[in-house]
């Protein structure tokens, strides 16, 4: 035998440890162009909001995103990043949300608002998908502008796709763009419908909280309103809405399941490569433990501060690294229903959180 044979076959087999830090090591190296590029968009997108503070980071975000992908030939390097980012972080994103609400200002709305709140939320979803239904649009682009306008806005579009994880890129971002648009044009407007019936501050910012998608617009709501317990009641109730994120994604999550289970199809959305998806995602769970973190009082308010710039970081990165896979030539295909749609659930939204505010406050 020659030596080389000898020295061959004396050679040590890597450990199964070794070889698998290794595998990931390698993985996050290929993942870090992508991830950096999408920080490095946070960053000049925070400091365009810094500028501009009408402009909401996220949304700044997602629409570099699509400018660079649209610009310019994206290299392949990046893709493994991005999609990482897109998905992984988005979600890391999400639990850090339950951060943001505490439940004892949830619970001191009382029984009649709380009820409202739930009411917003369910009249909300279930009319827009009756809606969509009816002008023959894709259960996910219902499901994601459904969500995205009764709850929480581009987190709780964020949210769903990350529970049915929808295959056409451009209804997430024609959802994130209309929850943007519609949002804005409630911000002057819920405050001159105040004026005009007759409410007071208070009344008006407890209904611009129970309408109102982004929690950015309802806090200009209540500055418009003059601040004070306007501004307050307006984001406790719109917090109230946040929470009920957790339900309705373990609800999606459910159904997606059991029409899996049944053999069912369900065009759009992603196939788990065959297994079924968990009964509740684990960022929704991981959402339900930082709220329950934030009302048990251990996390000091300096961190909490900080914690906050993190999960803003961490969604705006997700829209980021969502644009880059928008080309304008087929969002131009979306057509006008899916406007149609959002038109209808804003009203719904907004009169049910009209009524209900007239009623229980």
């Amino acid at each position: 035998m020659s030596p080389a044979s000898v020295s061959s076959s004396s050679a040590p087999t890597p450990a199964p440890a070794t070889a698998t830090q290794s595998g990931r090591s390698a993985s996050l190296m290929r993942m870090l162009p992508g991830i950096a590029l999408s920080f490095v968009a946070v960053g000049l997108a925070l400091l365009i909001n810094h500028f501009v503070p009408a402009l909401s980071v996220m949304l700044v975000a997602i629409i570099l995103g699509v400018f660079l992908r649209n610009i310019a030939q994206l290299p392949a390097v990046l893709d493994p990043g991005l999609v990482f980012t897109s998905k992984r972080l988005l979600r890391a994103g999400v639990v850090l949300l339950g951060l943001q609400l505490v439940v004892a200002d949830i619970v001191a709305l009382g029984a009649g608002m709380i009820g409202v709140v739930v009411a917003v939320i369910v009249l909300g979803i279930v009319s827009t998908l009756l809606v969509g239904r009816a002008l023959h649009l894709s259960i996910t682009q219902t499901l994601l502008i459904a969500c995205g306008f009764s709850i929480c806005g581009a987190a709780a579009v964020a949210a769903v796709d990350g529970v049915i994880e929808a295959q056409d890129r451009e209804e997430v971002v024609t959802a994130i763009a209309q929850v943007v648009i519609f949002g804005t044009l409630l911000i002057p407007l819920i405050p001159i419908l105040g004026t005009l019936f007759g409410l007071d501050p208070l009344t008006t910012g407890l209904w611009g909280g129970a309408a109102t998608h982004e929690v950015a617009q309802v806090v200009a709501i209540g500055g418009a309103l003059g601040g004070g317990e306007a501004l307050s009641g307006a984001v406790v109730v719109k917090l109230a809405r946040v929470l009920m994120l957790a339900p309705v994604m373990a609800t999606i999550s459910i159904w997606r399941r059991q029409k899996m289970a049944s053999g069912a199809q369900i065009p759009g959305m992603g196939s788990e490569g065959g297994k079924l998806p968990p009964l509740m995602p684990l960022f929704v769970f991981g959402f339900i433990v930082m709220v329950f973190v934030r009302w048990t009082g251990i996390v000091p308010a300096s961190w909490l501060a900080v914690l906050k710039i993190i999960q803003t970081a961490l969604l705006a990165s997700a829209m980021f690294a969502l644009g880059t896979s928008v080309k304008l030539r087929d969002f131009a295909s979306v057509g006008p229903k899916p406007f149609i749609l959002a038109t209808s659930t804003t009203v719904i939204v907004a009169l049910t959180g009209f009524i209900g505010v007239m009623l229980a406050h």
